[in-house]
């Protein structure tokens, strides 16, 4: 099972405290900052873009970060805890890439339909905006960086946290709830938030929740990783606003200012796409158990080594 692949590494205390601290301080300075100083988020991003006017350098700027990260992570894994990386992302005994590339083209496809028919139903509410320079340069860059911003959230989230709680409370429910919740708080900073209020949070927590639910019934992160990279590829491409996170010179772009449009962008995916994608990879994969696999009980290491002995 997922979690239990931690067993395969040293899971001292201080190592996992360590390595917790060193990966989620940065993201919990920067909510502190926010929530505590009286710094304006989005008048300083204005100015940050009117010093460089260019959406793909500092798209770049956001993102160079998480090559950082993420490579100091595999580094923690794999040096302080003696694990592979394999056991970090899945139960298989090798990483599974077509289910990665399956994830991506199934989010992928279900997103632009989405779209399409929003676009359909409220056509005023977007405005076509396509530069192409600008444009191809966007897809190179996400095609580029976005692994390594997503290959962290599911890593950190989704792979190391939700396998040392789970060790450590010897069952899954708790993980899985915990490292969502987590997954949300830790995206409450980001511009959207203090736009568009707690529906975002409800958006990000449910999100972390559906790609969580994910891993434990596929016992492996290649399907979040996949649908995380589609997600993220086509909120950078496809269709953004001003108070993104990350402004990009997308195809489209939301032209109202009081986000009505991107209130209903964020509840259709939690209504309609996230049930349809759970629908497609459970008849696919078939998964089974659901009980035991999401709330069930995760054995000591001790246990595990006599059954595989017996």
């Amino acid at each position: 099972m997922f979690i239990q692949q931690a067993y395969k590494g040293d899971n001292t205390a201080w190592k996992v405290l360590l390595t917790s601290f060193m990966m989620l301080s940065i993201f919990i300075g920067n909510i502190i900052f926010v929530l505590f100083s009286d710094v304006d988020a989005m008048e300083e991003m204005d100015k940050m873009y009117e010093m460089i006017p260019s959406n793909n350098f500092w798209f770049v700027a956001n993102l160079a970060l998480f090559v950082f990260l993420l490579l100091m992570l595999f580094g923690l894994v794999i040096y302080l805890h003696g694990r592979s990386l394999v056991s970090l992302t899945t139960a298989r005994s090798k990483i599974d890439l077509k289910r990665v590339a399956f994830s991506f083209g199934l989010v992928f496809l279900i997103g632009v339909v989405s779209f399409g028919v929003e676009y359909y139903m409220n056509p005023e509410a977007v405005v076509f905006d396509f530069k192409p320079v600008k444009f191809i340069i966007l897809v190179v860059l996400s095609l580029l960086l976005f692994p390594f911003q997503i290959g962290l959230e599911e890593y950190l989230f989704r792979g190391y946290l939700m396998q040392q709680i789970g060790v450590v409370v010897k069952n899954r429910w708790f993980p899985l709830i915990s490292t969502s919740v987590m997954f949300g708080l830790l995206h409450s900073a980001n511009p959207e938030v203090a736009e568009m209020g707690g529906i975002t949070m409800i958006f990000y927590i449910g999100t972390g929740l559906l790609l969580g639910i994910m891993t434990l019934m596929d016992d492996g992160l290649e399907l979040a990783l996949g649908f995380h990279f589609a997600n993220n590829f086509l909120a950078a491409t496809l269709v953004t606003a001003e108070y993104s996170a990350l402004r990009t010179d997308s195809l489209f772009k939301y032209a109202e200012t009081d986000a009505t449009a991107s209130f209903w962008s964020i509840l259709i995916p939690i209504l309609v796409m996230y049930p349809i994608v759970l629908v497609v990879l459970a008849k696919k994969y078939k998964w089974t158990n659901w009980k035991e696999k999401l709330t069930g009980r995760v054995p000591d290491k001790e246990t595990i080594v006599e059954l595989d002995t017996q």
